[in-house]
This record gives structure tokens, C-alpha cells and sequence, in this order.
């Protein structure tokens, strides 16, 4: 769950790998501080999604992430940078590259709760206790980043079609 879920935001198997190792640490040396007022595994996740944003800001990744609004950047990006997602099928693998690459495009929060609900598979409750947000806010983001994945993503899959 830490190492899926910071592999699907950092898009990177060393720095997910690096994170998970982060975020157990963090839960060794926090745990007495667990209140119990979300579930163990909210927490967890909090943590981890936490440390994956600290991540990235870190990098100063935010600049990239702007700067890739249209769709011959995400195309750059697939070709620069492939990132193949472990749970996805064989045959889906190119999709899921254009698909990673648009994630990677939006907004460190959309990002967020799109991975946590559409690859974690985290109900939107839950992704509201993760996020520290309202399940209104939530289901904000995510109806925003389907709308800014579909504007991506878009152009890319009418282009392919017709080649």
C-alpha cells in the first residue's frame, strides 16, 4: 500500500522505494502520537502521500508540472521518461504511459486525489481523511482532473487514431 501508492505519485521504483522506507520510519517514531481518529491505514496513507508531496516539492518538480499543458509535452514526456505502472496489463502499457504522463501534468492536489481514488482504489471518504479536505473538495478535484485529463489526453488518441 506505502510503496504502490508512492510509486504511482513519484512515477520513480528508487524514490518510491526510498519514500516507503521514509514514511515506516515515520510510523515507528509516531506511532505513540496515533490518536485513532481515522483508521491506522488513513493514517498511513497520510503520511505517505505527505511525504511523496514533500517529495516533489523537494524537486521543485511544480515548474514541470505547469509548464506541461499541452499534449506534444506529455508525448515528450512518454518518450523521455516511460513509466510503466507494475499492475498494469501488458497490453495496456502504452495507454497507461500517456495516462501517467497527463497525471503527472496536473496539479499536485487533482494529482493526488485521482491516484489515491483511480489507482489506489480508495473511496472518496477516505480520500478526504488522507487529503485533510472535505468530501465536496474532493469530489471537486477529481471531477477537475478527469476534465484536465480528458483535455489532455484528448488530442493524443484522436491523433493516433487517425495514423
Amino acid at each position: 500500500m506505502v510503496y504502490n501508492t508512492a510509486l504511482s505519485i513519484t512515477q520513480d521504483a528508487a524514490i518510491a522505494d526510498d519514500i516507503a522506507q521514509e514514511v515506516f520510519i515515520s510510523i515507528f517514531r509516531s506511532i505513540g502520537s496515533f490518536k485513532g481518529n481515522s483508521g491506522l491505514s488513513t493514517w498511513i496513507y497520510r503520511i505517505t502521500v505527505n511525504k511523496c508531496l514533500d517529495h516533489v516539492r523537494m524537486q521543485k518538480r511544480i515548474a514541470w508540472f505547469k509548464s506541461a499543458s499541452d499534449y506534444s509535452a506529455i508525448e515528450q514526456s512518454v518518450a523521455q521518461r516511460p513509466f510503466d505502472h507494475p499492475g498494469v496489463l501488458l497490453e495496456q502499457r502504452e495507454q497507461a504511459r500517456y495516462l501517467f504522463a497527463a497525471i503527472r501534468t496536473l496539479p499536485l492536489n487533482q494529482q493526488t486525489a485521482f491516484v489515491l481514488a483511480h489507482v489506489e482504489d480508495l473511496p472518496q471518504k477516505e480520500i478526504a481523511a488522507i487529503m485533510d479536505i472535505s468530501l465536496k473538495a474532493v469530489e471537486s478535484l477529481l471531477q477537475r482532473a478527469k476534465a484536465g485529463l480528458r483535455k489532455k489526453l484528448e488530442p493524443i488518441y484522436d491523433r493516433r487514431k487517425t495514423q
